[in-house]
């Protein structure tokens, strides 16, 4: 059966593996009320981070399909493991044989240019070797620190800024399974401590690199020295989204009034709307989504 297509259902697609990027949803949103947002979390099966891959880059493309088969345009990954495993590939050869005219994000990329100070579509200069030495902290998940991709994409960019990486690979499905906030606090602070143990000293600045993260940043701020600075990914994105819509307004469709996003889920809708407030802030209604597309058309007709 063909794909069938309707420009008025228009939008701007969000991946997650579950409830993480939510988060990033929450600050697009933030920035961007009247664009009209379709958000899909994997949570049927979250978390990516252990995950091989070949797994990740396989589940990811699932749900950028289902999100270009919804409407979308544009899908951002907001989803650090999955941005690390499926973005090159998917960009450089799915995209032009499949969606020549659409496009995915990714949420590393903005980070990269907080960090490295400089554009994406750039290397390092001769200035960079005269640039004060900084060390980088980035927490993130098991499968986004064995990519190598902060570290790489940052060295292209500025080599002389140090990066050093810690996997906190239980810690996206703790904050997915709605854990305490004393087995979070101890699970951060035992990862903090470990980093600081091996760097020897406090890093300028820290990366929360998976969109759950920043649910538990007050937990990292408790835990890292005072002088280190934390990057907020969400507002980074948000804002890195903002001036690309400045750049191509074709990608954008605002409505009228504010718009609420549309949620799906692989997973229980049920469960998933249950937690998913911590995660955006106030209630949002999940539907539950599967692989077809006429499940997403008739959500987004009702």
């Amino acid at each position: 059966m063909g794909v069938p297509h309707n420009d008025s259902r228009q939008v701007i697609g969000v991946f997650d593996s579950g409830y993480g990027g939510l988060t990033v949803l929450a600050a697009l949103h933030a920035r961007l009320p009247r664009q009209r947002f379709l958000y899909l979390g994997d949570n049927a099966h979250a978390p990516y981070g252990p995950k091989s891959g070949g797994e990740i880059l396989a589940l990811t493309k699932d749900g950028v399909e289902l999100l270009f088969r919804a409407g979308a345009r544009l899908v951002i990954l907001a989803c650090n493991t999955a941005t690390a495993a499926a973005i090159r590939p998917l960009q450089q050869n799915w995209l032009p044989g499949h969606y020549p005219d659409r496009r995915i994000l990714g949420v590393i990329a903005p980070m990269i240019e907080e960090i490295a100070q400089t554009p994406w579509h750039s290397t390092a200069g001769p200035d960079e070797a005269r640039r004060p030495l900084e060390t980088v902290a980035v927490f993130a998940t098991q499968a986004t620190v064995e990519s190598g991709f902060y570290p790489h994409e940052i060295a292209l960019r500025a080599p002389n800024i140090a990066v050093t990486q810690r996997a906190c690979p239980e810690l996206a499905g703790m904050i997915e399974a709605g854990a305490s906030e004393t087995a979070l606090r101890d699970t951060v602070t035992r990862h903090v401590e470990a980093l600081l143990r091996n760097l020897g000293r406090a890093p300028d600045k820290a990366v929360l690199g998976c969109t759950h993260f920043p649910l538990v940043e007050a937990l990292f701020r408790s835990a890292l020295p005072l002088e280190t600075q934390i990057l907020s990914q969400p507002a980074r994105v948000a804002a890195a989204m903002v001036a690309y819509l400045f750049r191509h307004p074709e990608m954008k469709d605002l409505t009228r009034d504010p718009t609420d996003p549309v949620c799906l889920t692989t997973g229980d809708a049920t469960a998933v709307s249950a937690l998913a407030s911590r995660f955006y802030g106030r209630h949002l209604r999940f539907a539950h989504v599967d692989s077809t597309w006429e499940s997403t058309e008739r959500l987004l007709d009702a």
